[in-house]
């Protein structure tokens, strides 16, 4: 009741200043205006008053102001968007886990979340060397303290010197931090044996993800036959059908060979982009290697073979290579897209558009929450990158200690520092645990009736094919019949 007849006495105040003489008003620029008539905030304050005054009188009779925003005025391509990664399932399983917290009791005792590839979550320790050199940044004032090595030292001190009042609470450009793109060009370099990087071709992203959209962002357009086809892998990443679901762009599946370890077939690359030229233009295709979710890595013949295949139909290729650390199989290398473009000759170097992503969360760090990735971007039309360069500002730079977590994995220590003796323990044993995992993996599920898997080569998953009995599926027909 107090509260009713404060705003009634507000709104009677308010009326009272609108009798009052116009003030004179003084700007934040120190210029002073005489107020002409109703002011805007004048005019703020009438609308207020009345809006209170009808409170007060109890006025507003029980009506609801209907929501602007509701499933019938939603973004289409919202509602149109799946991400099974964290879908109705992952959903459920979240409401199991809390009614176990609460005591509740089911035939288990514990949820295990497979459905991503969060490492840490699963009991994955941190590389320290990495740690220590983000924490370096973080709180420059540990420079001091004798528990950090030199060399995490160093390269803090590195990282800060290209971080606007050395502090990592700055915004960075919006490419990333021009020290740590140029630490990525020399490690592209020397992951290449020599292939040249250009620092200006790399751009810091906030995790692999934030990469693959930017770049699917400037590849969409058209409408209706003109639309741009999206040719993905299958089974795929659901990020990339969500991505091409919210940009209304053409899903264009190609189906790897599951009978040949899930490797790429380029006879279903050609029969994949001849049926979507009758519904769409194909203008891009999208490379996992090694594999999620299917732990294949791509052979160099393979590899070869889709460059040849994008070169000819004039296809902007996307090679999605975050597991490149992930490889167990020993008959199995990764190559990078790249560094096979370039040996295939300057006609195909000089003139593919490709497209390079990778990230701080996989590999032997697992470092998923720092949301760190960077993209290398090469033959991009130079008009088209400055498209691409103002489409980054718009989200003004990806995190500071993602792009320092970055800039530590391509930049390790080296044999005759202080950190590589741990450093090199610590990724020997995430890196022999992953290969041990996906061996006993393989094993387990094609001990199991019903169930084949292919040997799991890299990445960090497994995808098995479930034989359904025959009897179950009699009997599914017969309740479907029941039902009807």
């Amino acid at each position: 009741m107090y509260r009713l007849q404060l705003l009634a006495a507000r709104s009677l105040i308010a009326g009272a200043l609108d009798q009052c003489t116009p003030l004179t008003l003084t700007s934040l620029t120190g210029v002073r205006h005489k107020s002409q008539g109703p002011s805007v905030e004048k005019y703020g304050q009438m609308r207020f008053s009345t809006a209170e005054a009808k409170v007060a009188a109890g006025r507003l009779d029980g009506k609801m102001r209907e929501k602007t925003l509701t499933m019938d005025t939603l973004n289409p391509q919202v509602k149109a968007v799946e991400y099974a990664v964290r879908g109705p399932i992952v959903i459920k399983a979240g409401e199991i886990e809390r009614c176990l917290e609460e005591g509740g009791t089911k035939p288990f005792s514990e949820v295990i979340k497979a459905n991503i590839g969060d490492a840490h979550a699963m009991g994955q320790q941190p590389i320290t060397f990495l740690r220590q050199v983000v924490a370096l940044c973080t709180f420059p004032e540990l420079m001091d303290s004798p528990s950090f090595p030199e060399d995490a030292k160093w390269r803090a001190r590195h990282i800060l010197q290209g971080c606007g009042g050395h502090s990592l609470g700055s915004y960075s450009a919006s490419q990333g931090v021009e020290y740590i793109r140029k630490d990525i060009a020399t490690y592209i370099e020397q992951r290449d044996e020599g292939v040249p990087s250009n620092w200006e071709n790399i751009y810091l992203t906030a995790g692999a993800s934030d990469g693959i959209m930017t770049i699917l962002r400037l590849l969409v357009s058209g409408k209706d036959s003109s639309r741009t086809g999206v040719m993905i892998p299958i089974p795929q990443y659901p990020l990339y059908s969500a991505a091409i679901s919210e940009m209304d762009a053409v899903q264009v599946n190609y189906y790897l060979d599951e009978d040949n370890c899930w490797a790429l077939d380029i006879n279903e690359l050609y029969r994949s982009y001849q049926a979507a030229k009758k519904h769409c233009q194909p203008r891009v295709i999208c490379i996992i290697n090694p594999g999620n979710p299917t732990g294949q890595v791509q052979s160099k013949k393979c590899i070869e073979e889709v460059l040849h295949f994008a070169y000819e139909e004039n296809l902007f290729v996307m090679s999605d290579e975050v597991y490149q650390e992930n490889v167990y199989a020993p008959d199995c290398q990764f190559h990078s897209f790249k560094k096979v473009l370039y040996e295939m000759g300057p006609e195909y170097f000089n003139n593919v558009e490709l497209a390079s992503f990778h990230s701080t969360s996989k590999g032997y760090t697992g470092e998923c929450g720092f949301r760190g990735g960077y993209m290398e971007v090469i033959n991009m039309d130079p008009e088209v990158k400055a498209q691409l360069v103002k489409l980054l500002s718009v989200r003004l730079c990806p995190p500071l200690a993602g792009q320092a977590a970055m800039d530590v994995i391509v930049n390790p220590p080296q044999p005759d520092e202080p950190s590589f003796r741990q450093f090199y323990q610590e990724k020997s044993l995430v890196l022999g645990a992953l290969a041990e995992k996906a061996k006993l993996t393989e094993q387990i599920l094609n001990s199991v009736p019903g169930i084949k898997c292919n040997p799991v080569q890299g990445a960090m998953y497994a995808f098995p094919r479930i034989f359904i009995p025959p009897k179950a599926v009699e009997e599914a027909k017969a309740s479907s019949r029941n039902a009807a």
